[in-house]
């Protein structure tokens, strides 16, 4: 790969716009694991980075949400069927489904509020990583334009405008995978009509065969570029599948099923996800406007079966019906940005006044929880009718007080209401809530080719709007539950450093930390809440990429972090999945005559089950490799190979109770979902 290295240009733009002082020295482009990308204006934390969609292309993916671990420390794994959200790890998080990480594709949010199986639920099976342009990411709460789910970070995540040709790509591989996409981009009037249309089936490993079927669309028409242009983007996506979910893992040691059978075979989804947004951008000579609109259409069925035969039994006394559940929403969203950036003069000071508006509303009709048997409800937990509003307003102000010192102050305010009309009336109710959060940052250098950044912010994310209103709990309609508070504040910060130490090496380095009001949660499977209590998380992250030559690429991305609930309770300290440590590490070639690769290594440290941490996850790690030849300039082949040295590990664990068909008691145990032994998977593309 050829590295450029280029004075970063003296008017920059960011998110909203951005400028940087007339023949100020600046660091070389950014590159991210083993990609250059400029980063579209002055970075404001260590932890700040581009990442392109070249070098997206490089790495072997097994799921589409896999994208997310070019953030560096981010792990992305799987509890349950593969059309299900991904659940994803960072900074001593256990994200669950999305919750404190906010993604965005196409200028669309993925985070769903108030979803059926887990606030803030991020489904990026949707995505074409093909039509990746580029992975904008921030982490902490330092950012004025970044509101809901951000507090750990945010992934800006945009498409391309235009393919150099067409390109038809095939996938085969072990288990009923496979794959087809054609996609092109043809000029039509003024601009560009990118189209792509995605064929997807796969069985896995699976006792029971996940017969996962997925159909998948992409239209955009565009004109000029992301900062002065337009576009029109309209997204189709359908996907059912049988779903082996974690089990326990007694089920296992004694015989019962084999490592990758169930204990329900009907378990799995059905999901449906249409959208159309518009972007505009007008770049003038001091100044950047972007808007943004988008609306979608969404739906789920979900069956899950966590606990076999547990409450049914304790009801019953035997086990007729199991524990089987049904989580199904159908919802409608839409929404806007607006921000629009000033560039000038105060005082002798480059400065830049920056300024910004969101809204969004969902209508979710309905929401809901049912008992059922294969598939078939029998009974209903609770059912709801949702409207969520918000509306947020930002202001920044960016000031370059001299060639090596700027700071940069934010504000940002949130307004939310929440309306429920539940089956029970008592659950019934309107809420609302407000918050501003403020936002301050230092930026040093830079000096020796090193900037550094210091910085403190206050974040938060919205909760479950069911949780807000609960009275009682839906399982009985009598026994009294507590409610939570609609919007939950965070504060964080950090301290970082960005530097090229030798030629072809750059590295960044941060510090952290970010406190939590509480760890509360709204239980889709029960149909109520957990307890809140706070926390605070501290930890380093250590972000290394070297390019020894034209061809050849080393990254390693290290991360550090310590999780622990603040208020004292003797039940313990720790916070149950936080993981501790996680390391990403790879090796890129290409142009290396026809061949090309890429081999990585993840490692997923062991985390807490249980607040006392007497009982613990194990560590996982996972290699995969990719080896490809250029048939000619259009024509490649390649083999990607995920788990390649067939390590028996598990993709996530769990510690709660179960009961099993056989078993007449409950019992606590370790509940796992492994990960997909040794997978070969053969791919031909061709552009014409």
């Amino acid at each position: 790969m050829r590295r450029e290295r280029r004075l970063i240009r003296s008017v920059l733009l960011a998110a909203g716009g951005g400028v940087a002082a007339q023949d100020v020295p600046q660091l070389s482009a950014v590159e991210v694991r083993a990609q250059v990308e400029n980063l579209e204006g002055l970075a404001m934390a260590g932890s700040e980075e581009v990442v392109s969609g070249q070098r997206l292309a490089a790495v072997p993916l097994q799921r589409p949400g896999e994208v997310l671990e070019m953030v560096p420390g981010l792990i992305v794994t799987q509890h349950a069927g593969d059309g299900k959200a991904n659940q994803y790890f960072l900074r001593g998080f256990n994200l669950d489904h999305g919750t404190d990480f906010a993604t965005w594709v196409a200028g669309i949010p993925v985070n769903m509020p108030t979803h059926a199986h887990g606030q803030g639920y991020t489904d990026l099976n949707f995505l074409i990583p093909e039509l990746v342009d580029r992975i904008r990411y921030r982490k902490g709460p330092y950012f004025a334009d970044e509101g809901d789910f951000s507090s750990v970070g945010v992934a800006r995540i945009d498409y391309l405008r235009k393919i150099d040709e067409t390109l038809a790509k095939i996938t085969a591989g072990q288990n009923g995978y496979g794959r087809a996409l054609l996609a092109g981009s043809p000029e039509v009037g003024a601009g560009n009509l990118l189209y792509a249309v995605e064929l997807f089936t796969n069985d896995g490993p699976w006792e029971i065969p996940e017969n996962h079927r997925k159909y998948n669309g992409v239209l955009r028409y565009s004109q000029g570029n992301r900062d002065d242009g337009f576009s029109l983007t309209g997204m189709a996506y359908r996907d059912d599948w049988t779903s082996t979910d974690q089990v326990a893992k007694r089920a296992i040691d004694g015989g019962y099923i084999n490592r990758f059978g169930t204990l329900d075979p009907t378990t799995g989804g059905e999901t449906y996800r249409y959208s159309v947004s518009g972007d505009w951008a007008r770049r003038g000579t001091d100044s950047q406007s972007l808007a943004n609109v988008w609306w979608l259409k969404s739906g789920l069925d979900l069956w899950s079966n966590f606990q076999y035969c547990l409450n049914d039994f304790a009801a019953n006394g035997n086990c007729d019906t199991g524990d089987q559940f049904k989580q199904a929403e159908r919802r409608q969203a839409g929404g806007f940005t607006a921000s629009h950036a000033i560039f000038d003069r105060w005082g002798g000071f480059d400065v830049e006044n920056s300024f910004g508006i969101l809204g969004r509303i969902d209508r979710i009709r309905p929401v809901g929880l049912y008992n059922t048997v294969n598939r078939i409800a029998w009974n209903t937990v609770r059912e709801d009718r949702v409207t969520q509003r918000n509306l947020s307003l930002w202001a920044q102000n960016d000031t370059r007080w001299t060639s090596w010192f700027r700071t940069v102050a934010g504000l940002r305010g949130e307004a939310y209401d929440f309306t429920v009309d539940a089956n029970l009336p008592d659950n019934s109710g309107k809420v609302s809530d407000q918050m501003l959060t403020p936002k301050f940052s230092m930026i040093f250098g830079p000096w020796r080719k090193s900037e550094f950044y210091l910085n403190y912010g206050q974040g938060f994310h919205s909760n479950d709007a069911r949780g807000t209103t609960i009275r009682v709990d839906p399982a009985d309609g009598v026994t009294p539950v507590d409610r939570v508070q609609p919007l939950v504040r965070t504060t964080g910060y950090e301290a970082g450093v960005r530097s090229e130490p030798l030629a072809g090496w750059q590295t960044t380095l941060a510090l952290w930390q970010l406190q939590s009001d509480s760890e509360l949660l709204f239980v889709g499977d029960a149909g109520t809440t957990e307890a809140s209590r706070p926390s605070r998380r501290y930890g380093v992250e250590w972000n290394n990429l070297y390019l020894p030559t034209s061809w050849l690429a080393f990254d390693a991305d290290l991360a550090w972090s310590h999780a622990q609930f603040t208020d004292g309770d003797p039940v313990g300290k720790y916070i149950p999945g936080a993981v501790q440590t996680t390391a990403n590490v790879g090796l890129t070639i290409d142009q290396l005559g026809p061949w090309f690769g890429a081999l990585r290594w993840r490692y997923f440290g062991p985390r807490p089950l249980v607040e006392d941490n007497s009982v613990r996850s194990a560590s996982s790690s996972l290699t995969s490799l990719r080896v490809g030849y250029r048939l000619s300039p259009r024509t490649q082949v390649s083999i990607d190979v995920f788990n390649l040295f067939d390590n028996d590990v598990n993709d996530i664990e769990y510690w709660y109770d179960s009961q099993l068909p056989n078993e007449t008691v409950p019992v606590f145990d370790r509940h796992i979902h492994p990960a997909e032994p040794r997978t070969f998977r053969l791919t031909f593309a061709h552009r014409f």
